[in-house]
């Protein structure tokens, strides 16, 4: 049984539990999100790029961001901002199995592979992860749509429009909500038709990927549309480039503005919560809890 961060009993009621099915575990998600925390084992990666691309680098961070309350450690070998050049698997594979394998040593936390390929995938799951985060929805390469089918690995099942290098040239929606939607609804129907069940999927909206700043504020203000589809939905925001237009501010100066988004997603609903800057997300969020939990009676 792996470990979270968040108990049962710090989490409130106010929001519709969803269970999700993650190896041996079923959590009930909905109240306080879980968080996850971001470990890039990149040299590109947009903000942190390079300061954990030695293997023990990256343990030591995905360990550090455990003491400081991430319940899912998420460790990716490429990086997908925009315009971000393609890994090879073989280099994806050297930067991320060995880590994956020396963090699930030293914690029970659980832990995501961020990867879009179905070799990656499998090689990480053999080494210990408990979830594939794929940011095209398992779209990029169909076999890992097999890969994820005969484990029992939770899933995170993404929104792209695009690829990283055309994802933000002039992207488009008759409306971004429903589109999205739309998106999400057909892969989970996919994605249970290849004999992944829907309780083991979270959605994710994907923001930032090929989307404008305007798009990226109109699903953050719509949680509720994306919790209607009936799965958890995570949101991972932390530092992007849609907070230069929000705050004005170059993205080592944007953890305040990263935790006002958290309270505001975690506020109408959203499950799980993708960031960099654990502890300081972690704190504001149980401040914010603790708070409404007192204001609400059904919390």
């Amino acid at each position: 049984m792996r470990g979270l961060a968040v108990t049962e009993d710090s989490m409130g009621s106010a929001a519709r539990k969803l269970p999700w099915q993650c190896g041996d575990q079923t959590l009930q998600l909905g109240g306080f999100p879980l968080i996850m925390g971001i470990v890039n084992v990149t040299p590109d990666s947009f903000s942190d790029g390079g300061n954990f691309l030695e293997r023990n680098a990256a343990v030591d961070h995905a360990l550090k961001l455990a003491e400081d309350g991430a319940d899912i450690l998420d460790i990716g070998g490429e990086s997908t901002r925009p315009n971000a050049e393609p890994v090879s698997v073989a280099e994806e594979l050297r930067r991320v199995v060995d880590v994956v394998a020396q963090v699930r040593q030293a914690t029970d936390r659980l832990i995501s592979i961020d990867t879009t390929k179905a070799e990656v995938a499998r090689q990480a799951l053999a080494a210990g992860a408990d979830i594939v985060n794929d940011i095209s929805g398992l779209t990029f390469e169909p076999e890992i749509v097999d890969v994820c089918a005969k484990s029992d690995c939770g899933v995170i099942c993404m929104h792209i429009l695009g690829t990283p290098q055309t994802m933000q040239t002039d992207p488009h929606y008759d409306n971004v909500v429903t589109d999205v939607c739309d998106f999400l609804a057909t892969r989970l129907a996919a994605l249970e038709q290849a004999g992944i069940a829907r309780d083991r999927v979270v959605t994710d909206p994907g923001i930032g990927f090929g989307k404008t700043a305007q798009h990226n504020v109109d699903l953050l203000s719509n949680i509720s549309a994306l919790r209607d589809l009936g799965r958890p939905v995570l949101i991972g925001h932390s530092r992007k480039r849609f907070l230069a237009k929000v705050l004005g501010r170059p993205v080592e100066e944007r953890i305040f503005g990263t935790i006002g988004v958290a309270i505001a997603v975690a506020a109408q609903g959203a499950d799980m919560i993708r960031v960099h800057d654990v502890r300081q997300t972690r704190d504001a969020l149980l401040a914010w809890h603790a708070i409404s939990c007192r204001a609400n009676t059904d919390c």
